[in-house]
C-alpha cells in the first residue's frame, strides 16, 4: 500500500483536516518532535487505497540568518551585511522539525501540501519539499501536490482534496526575496544606529534603535501627525446662531448657509443684517428618501480596523483571535485583500447556520423567507473570499474577546446580504434679512442592516413641523460665537491602518507586526482611544532620516519595492534581478546614512542625556577603581567614564552591588540580578559577563554557570545537583535568599524552596550514595530547629535525607514529575563537575523527584 503524507501548518489544523477527511476514522499519534501528531487513516487517492499519514509545522520550518562569525556585532562592520552569505536555518530549533519531517517523509510515495493559502504559505510549502523530498520513494507522474482551501469545513476540505493543484514556486519566491531584503537591509541599519547611539546616550530606554523597511516608515506616519499637531496655530472663527419659533411650533435651530467666517468684521456686517430681518421666511421644504448602504465584506484590513476602534484590541491580537477562529472552523482564512464576494459563493450555506443562534437567528430567518439580498460589489483581490462565519458559536463556547470578535464578523456577514437602511430625510429653507438658512432632520423608515449592526443605526433626530414655503416664523435669538480651529489629534491604529493599506507598507498579515514593533522599541506610546503619540526618540529617529535621507521614512520606496515583490509572484519578474537591484540601492543609501549620521546625532544631542551624564554609580571598574553608573533605561548597562567603557547586563530584573565583594579574576565588584521577589538570584562579575574568563563558557554568563575551579561564587562550589527539568542545568544554592533558602537552575527558570528559617546553608565536598548529588550542610539557631532530635546542625542529601526531606515537601508550590523515568547517570551521563576531579556520581536524585517542591518563574 503506497504512503500519502499530508502536510498542515498547524498541529489544530492538521487534526481538524485528518478529522473532516477520514470522516472521523483515524488514529493519532504524538510526533518525535514532542510538538507535532501523526493522524493515520486509509483512504483513496488516485484511484488506489493507500495510507493517508496527516500531520503539520508549527509555522516556517525555515529562517534566514547570517552565519554565525556575521553576528558578532562588535567584530563586523554592518556594511559587510549588504554583501554577506545567507544561510537557512531552524526556525525552532527546539522543534527539530526538518529531522521529523524527513523521520514521517521517508518511503512516503506522494505529499500532499496543506498550508495556508497565501505567499507565506506557499514559501513554507517549498521548505516541507526541501526536507522530505530525498527521502520519498520515486514513482512515475506527479508526486507533490496544494490543496488550496479557504475555511475548514467538510464541502471546502473535500472539495480541496479532489482539486489538487501544484505548488505556486513564484510566490515562494518573493517571500524569499522580502526575507532577504528584510534581514539585510534591517540588520545593517538597526546595528550601526544601535551601536552608535547607544554608545553615545544613556537614556535612550530601547533595547534595539532598529530599523525597518515597513516599520520605519509606519513610524513615520505617527511622527507626521505629531509634527502637524505641534505646529499647528488656532485661529479664530465666528459663527451665528438663529432660533426661531411660531405660536404652533418648538423652537428650531437653524444652520447658516456660510457655516462659518474668519473676518469678525464682516461677520458682524451680516449679524447686523440678520438682527434687521422681520421674520424667518420659509423658502422651501424639500423631502426625499435616503439609503445608508450597507457594509462591504470583510476584508483583513477592515477586520484589524474594526478590532482596534471599535473592540480595543491591538491589532495583533485581532489577527491571533481570527486565526486561532479559523484553525477551529468557526471563520474562513482571515488572510484576504478581497472585500467582495464572487456570484458562484454560496451565500445561503453560511446564513442557515445562524438560523437558530439565540441572538441573531430570528433576523437570519426572516432574512432567508423573505431572500437575501445581492452583497455590494468591491474589490477582488483573487486571494481569499471575504472573512466570513462557517458554523454557528454561542458566548460559551468561546473565550470573552474571541467572542466579541466572532460577534462581529458574524453580524458583519450577516449585514452584507441585508437590505440598506432606508429614511426620509426633510429640510426646511430659510431666508433673514437676505441671508440664508436650513434645518433637516431624519426620520427611519427601515432599519435594514442596522437591525444587525445597531451601532450604525441612525438617531431619529428631532421632528421637523409641517411648514410650507412662504410661513414665517420669528426670530427669537441671533448671536455672534467666536470659536477656534483645533488641531487633529493623534493617529488612531485604526486610521494608522489605513494609510498602511493605502501607500502599501506592509501585508494584511504584516501590518499588525510592523504597528507592534513600534510599539515594543519605545518609538510609540498607546494612549487613550488606541491612539499612537510618538516618543522622544521615534520623533528624533524620523527627524534624524528626514535630515539624512528622506527617502528611508517614506512610504513610497517601500511601496515600489512591494510592487516588485508582487511581480516576482505573478512571474513577471526575475527573482535575482528585483533582489540585487533592491539591495543596491539600499546599500548605496547606507553607505551615505553613516558618512551623513552627525545630522541626526545633533538632534539626539538635544534630546537625551550622555552616558557620563546618565544612571547613577553602584560598583567600582576593576581597570581604574572609579566607579561605574548603572544605567536603567532599556537596555540597562554599567558604563566607566573613566575607561569610556559599557558593559551589558542582563534585562528585565533588578541590580545591586553584592556586598562589595570582587571578582578574583579582574577586580571588578559584583552585583547581585534578580527577577523579583519570588524569581531567581545569582552574582555576576560585569567584565566576565561581557569577556567570559574560559574557553567552555559564553557571553551573558553570572557566577551560577562561571567554571572557576575556587571561586566561592562559581557553580563549581555550590552546585548541588543537575536540574530536575531540562537536561543542560545544574541547581545552583542562591546564597542570597537566607533565611527563605532556595537554589535554581543556572539554565532554565525552575527555583526550589528548602530549609526556611535556617541560619546558615553550605554545600559540601561529598556526595549522596544513593542519588550523586552533593550533600549540604543546614544550620538552625539554637531552639528554631525542625530536626526530630532538636540538633541545630544536620548534613545530608536534599533529596534523600529522611530528615530533610519533610522541609522540602513543605514549600512546594507544583509537583514536577519527569516522564521516562531515566536519571542522567542511567544514560551515561557523568557528575556535576566542580572542578576538583569529583563528580556527583548518579547524576539526578530517582523517583523522589515526584515531590520536589518547585516553581517556574
Amino acid at each position: 500500500m503506497k504512503t500519502v503524507l499530508m502536510v498542515a501548518e498547524k498541529p489544530s489544523l492538521a487534526q481538524s483536516l485528518a478529522k473532516i477527511l477520514s470522516n472521523g476514522n483515524m488514529n493519532s499519534r504524538k510526533g518525535s518532535n514532542g510538538a507535532c501528531s501523526i493522524h493515520d487513516y486509509t483512504g483513496k487517492f488516485n484511484g488506489e487505497t493507500v495510507h493517508f499519514k496527516m500531520t503539520s509545522v508549527c509555522g516556517h520550518v525555515l529562517g534566514v540568518d547570517f552565519p554565525g562569525k556575521y553576528n558578532n556585532w562588535d567584530k563586523v562592520d554592518p556594511v559587510e551585511l549588504f554583501t554577506a552569505p545567507i544561510t537557512k536555518k531552524e526556525a525552532n530549533p527546539n522543534l527539530h522539525m526538518p529531522m521529523f519531517l524527513r523521520k514521517e517523509g521517508t518511503n512516503a510515495d506522494y505529499l500532499v501540501l496543506w498550508l495556508d493559502c497565501d505567499k507565506e504559505g506557499e514559501n513554507i510549502c517549498f521548505e516541507v519539499i526541501d526536507c522530505v523530498k530525498s527521502v520519498m520513494n520515486r514513482v512515475p507522474g506527479q508526486q507533490i501536490y496544494r490543496a488550496k482551501f479557504s475555511a475548514i469545513t467538510e464541502t471546502e476540505i473535500k472539495h480541496a482534496m479532489s482539486h489538487l493543484v501544484e505548488p505556486n514556486k513564484n510566490e515562494a519566491l518573493s517571500v524569499d526575496a522580502r526575507q532577504e531584503l528584510d534581514l539585510r537591509i534591517g540588520c545593517a541599519f538597526t546595528r550601526y544606529q544601535t551601536c552608535f547611539f547607544q554608545g553615545k546616550y544613556g537614556d535612550l530606554d530601547s533595547t534595539l534603535i532598529s530599523f525597518g523597511p515597513c516599520q520605519t516608515p509606519t513610524l513615520g506616519f505617527c511622527v507626521e501627525r505629531h509634527d502637524k499637531i505641534l505646529s499647528f496655530k488656532p485661529e479664530p472663527y465666528w459663527v451665528i446662531n438663529v432660533q426661531v419659533s411660531s405660536p404652533n411650533i418648538k423652537t428650531l435651530r437653524l444652520d447658516w448657509e456660510r457655516v462659518r467666517l474668519f473676518d469678525k468684521e464682516v461677520a458682524q456686517m451680516f449679524l447686523n443684517r440678520i438682527k434687521a430681518g422681520e421674520s424667518a421666511v420659509v423658502l422651501d421644504v424639500v423631502e426625499k428618501k435616503g439609503e445608508k448602504a450597507k457594509p462591504l465584506a470583510l476584508n483583513t484590513v477592515e477586520m484589524l480596523r474594526v478590532g482596534s476602534s471599535g473592540l480595543g484590541f491591538s491589532p495583533q491580537h485581532t489577527m491571533q483571535i481570527a486565526e486561532r477562529l479559523y484553525t477551529q472552523g468557526y471563520i474562513s482564512y482571515p488572510r484576504t485583500e478581497t472585500n467582495s464576494y464572487p456570484d458562484s459563493f454560496d451565500l445561503r450555506g453560511p446564513l442557515k447556520q445562524q438560523a437558530s443562534h439565540p441572538h441573531w437567528g430570528q433576523f437570519v430567518s426572516e432574512l432567508l423567507k423573505t431572500g437575501i439580498q445581492k452583497p455590494r460589489k468591491g474589490h477582488d483581490a483573487g486571494d481569499h473570499p471575504p472573512i466570513t462565519p462557517m458554523k454557528s458559536a454561542t458566548e460559551g463556547e468561546l473565550d470573552h474577546d474571541s467572542w466579541r470578535l466572532y460577534d462581529y464578523i458574524t453580524r458583519h456577514f450577516i449585514a452584507t446580504v441585508s437590505p440598506n437602511c432606508v429614511y426620509l430625510q426633510k429640510t426646511v429653507y430659510f431666508e433673514i434679512g437676505s441671508e440664508k438658512f436650513s434645518c433637516s432632520g431624519k426620520a427611519v423608515i427601515d432599519l435594514g442592516f442596522t437591525a444587525i449592526m445597531p451601532w450604525l443605526q441612525i438617531q431619529d433626530d428631532e421632528e421637523i413641523p409641517p411648514l410650507k414655503p412662504d410661513d414665517k416664523l420669528s426670530v427669537d435669538e441671533v448671536k455672534l460665537v467666536e470659536k477656534q480651529t483645533c488641531p487633529p489629534d493623534y493617529l488612531t491604529e485604526s486610521e494608522l491602518i489605513t494609510l498602511m493599506e493605502k501607500h502599501g507598507i506592509g501585508t494584511d498579515a504584516s501590518i499588525p507586526v510592523h504597528i507592534n514593533n513600534i510599539c515594543e522599541r519605545n518609538y510609540v506610546n498607546i494612549i487613550a482611544g488606541r491612539k499612537l503619540k510618538p516618543t522622544n526618540l521615534g520623533i528624533v529617529l524620523v527627524h534624524g532620516y528626514q535630515k539624512i535621507d528622506v527617502d528611508l521614512v517614506l512610504p513610497t520606496m517601500r511601496s515600489a519595492v512591494e510592487q516588485q515583490l508582487q511581480l516576482i509572484a505573478l512571474g513577471r519578474a526575475d527573482f535575482q534581478d528585483v533582489k540585487q537591484h533592491t539591495l543596491d540601492i539600499f546599500h548605496s543609501k547606507f553607505r551615505y546614512f553613516v558618512d551623513c549620521i552627525s545630522a541626526m546625532d545633533e538632534l539626539f544631542e538635544v534630546t537625551f542625556s550622555s552616558l557620563a551624564d546618565s544612571g547613577k554609580p553602584i560598583s567600582r571598574c576593576g581597570k581604574c577603581r572609579r566607579y561605574m553608573k548603572f544605567i536603567p533605561a532599556k537596555p540597562s548597562r554599567l558604563y566607566c567614564s573613566a575607561c569610556d567603557e559599557t558593559f551589558s547586563l542582563p534585562q528585565n530584573g533588578n541590580i545591586k552591588l553584592y556586598k562589595e565583594l570582587k571578582c578574583p579574576l579582574d577586580e571588578f565588584e559584583l552585583l547581585l540580578w534578580t527577577t523579583g521577589a519570588k524569581g531567581k538570584t545569582y552574582p555576576l562579575c560585569p567584565y566576565c559577563y561581557n569577556n567570559p574568563p574560559f574557553s567552555d563558557m559564553r557571553k551573558g554568563m553570572g557566577c551560577n554557570e562561571c567554571t572557576h575551579p575556587t571561586c566561592s561564587h562559581a557553580f563549581a562550589q555550590n552546585g548541588v545537583s543537575e536540574c530536575v527539568e531540562c537536561d543542560n542545568g545544574i541547581l545552583v544554592l542562591d546564597l542570597t535568599s537566607g533565611p527563605k533558602w532556595r537554589m535554581a537552575c543556572n539554565k532554565c527558570n525552575v527555583v526550589i524552596h528548602f530549609f526556611e528559617g535556617a541560619s546558615k546553608v553550605g554545600v559540601k565536598e561529598d556526595n549522596c550514595v544513593d542519588c550523586g548529588a552533593n550533600n549540604v550542610e543546614v544550620a538552625f539557631k539554637e531552639g528554631k530547629s525542625p530536626f526530630p532530635d532538636g540538633s541545630t546542625d544536620h548534613v545530608g542529601c536534599v533529596f534523600c535525607d529522611p530528615v530533610f526531606k519533610p522541609l522540602m515537601e513543605k514549600h512546594h508550590a507544583v509537583a514536577l514529575r519527569r516522564t521516562g523515568g531515566a536519571s542522567r547517570s542511567a544514560r551515561g551521563g557523568r557528575g556535576r563537575g566542580r572542578g576538583r576531579g569529583r563528580g556527583r556520581g548518579r547524576g539526578k536524585p530517582k523517583d523522589k523527584m515526584a515531590q520536589l517542591a518547585a516553581y517556574f518563574v
